[in-house]
């Protein structure tokens, strides 16, 4: 029947039931099937995947396979095989041929007599050998089977020429599956995600697959330019920049603002005119505010010498822009012309060359 169920009930339950529906809560990859792999963990906590882990015996050709634990998925009607090694267990890789290097790959690998015809019905590690040649290629994996490891096997390599160079000749290709839900470790792994929301852990990286692509996670913002927008409060004697030099950057994170600017006014920059406290400039904000506020920040404003200098106070007069506030006397302590809201003549004459740096952070409206 299509259609099996998990109960021991009176009719019987076959061994592809057990297969098929205890697993569904494993790493999916389509809506019966779920993801090969090791089980992760390691019962110091130290590695990604401690089960199958091949450790070789210096000067031999022979190593051994810790226990562990996995998943080999084969086709929707047959199910999923778990595997469970409880012991260690030894493998012996053939002496290298006389010519060339070859590449051995070892695998954890399922016979079933039922669908395979092998007159066999278990669970092997097994080493799949490559065949020696001047470039040696990596043998392919046979039909329900994970890889664990890629072993190179240089020419005349035996235990009588020194054995294998176990620290130099394994590459580790096992693979992870995780329940789901779970957070999948990953090193190297380029498979596609099975759902949108599901996540994995890439050599510390988190990704979320959106669907179509892993994407890294939290989606981190990046710092992005603004020209502010340059006006007056009463919206009378427009300034402009002309060919000021402007650096301005903000970043959104959340609905936190973090902006600062660098304007150098240039030769060209015309810094409209204004006589009354009811022209102060205003400069825009790069994302609306959630209200007004008396400070988000300060600034340094230089009439182009170390000593004339002045600070301001960011005041977002509104919830799109903000303006600048006197907040301090000059270092040489001389009484400065005009104080109070920044304008044409305040704190100074403005002029070509002269300099406002500030920072910000404010709540934005969304």
């Amino acid at each position: 029947m299509p259609t099996r169920s998990g109960w021991l009930s009176p009719d019987s339950q076959s061994r592809e039931d057990t297969r098929l529906i205890s697993l569904g809560a494993l790493t999916p990859t389509s809506a019966v099937q779920v993801r090969s792999g090791i089980l992760p963990g390691s019962s110091t906590g130290l590695y990604r995947i401690n089960g199958f882990t091949l450790t070789g015996a210096t000067g031999t050709m022979s190593g051994t396979v810790s226990p562990g634990r996995a998943i080999v998925q084969s086709t929707d009607t047959r199910g999923a095989y778990p595997i469970a090694l409880t012991e260690f267990e030894n493998v012996t890789f053939a002496d290298g041929d006389a010519l060339y290097g070859r590449i051995d790959l070892l695998v954890l690998r399922i016979y079933d007599d039922v669908y395979d015809g092998s007159g066999r019905t278990e669970a092997v590690v097994e080493i799949v050998q490559g065949t020696p040649a001047a470039t040696p290629a990596i043998p392919a994996t046979p039909d329900l089977a994970v890889p664990l490891y890629q072993v190179a096997v240089p020419k005349n390599t035996s235990a009588g020429t020194g054995g294998i160079a176990w620290t130099t000749a394994l590459t580790g290709v096992r693979t992870a599956t995780v329940a789901i839900g779970g957070i999948l470790p990953v090193t190297t792994d380029s498979t596609n995600g099975s759902y949108p929301g599901q996540y994995r852990d890439l050599n510390g990286q988190l990704q979320r697959w959106n669907g179509t692509a892993w994407t890294d996670y939290p989606v981190l913002p990046t710092w992005q330019s603004w020209t502010p927008t340059w006006t007056t409060t009463s919206g009378l004697a427009t300034p402009s920049f002309g060919n000021a030099a402007l650096s301005c950057r903000y970043v959104k994170f959340g609905t936190t603002v973090h902006l600062n600017f660098q304007i150098v006014f240039g030769s060209t920059t015309s810094f409209g005119t204004s006589p009354t406290i009811s022209d102060g400039w205003r400069f825009s904000l790069p994302v609306a505010a959630a209200a007004t506020r008396m400070s988000i920040g300060f600034a340094e404003m230089s009439a182009n010498t170390a000593n004339n200098r002045v600070m301001a106070r960011i005041y977002p007069s509104t919830t799109g822009g903000f303006e600048l506030v006197t907040a301090s006397g000059q270092p040489t302590a001389v009484a400065l012309a005009n104080t109070g809201g920044v304008d044409s003549i305040t704190p100074w004459t403005w002029a070509s060359g002269y300099t406002i740096f500030g920072t910000a952070t404010y709540e934005a409206a969304a």
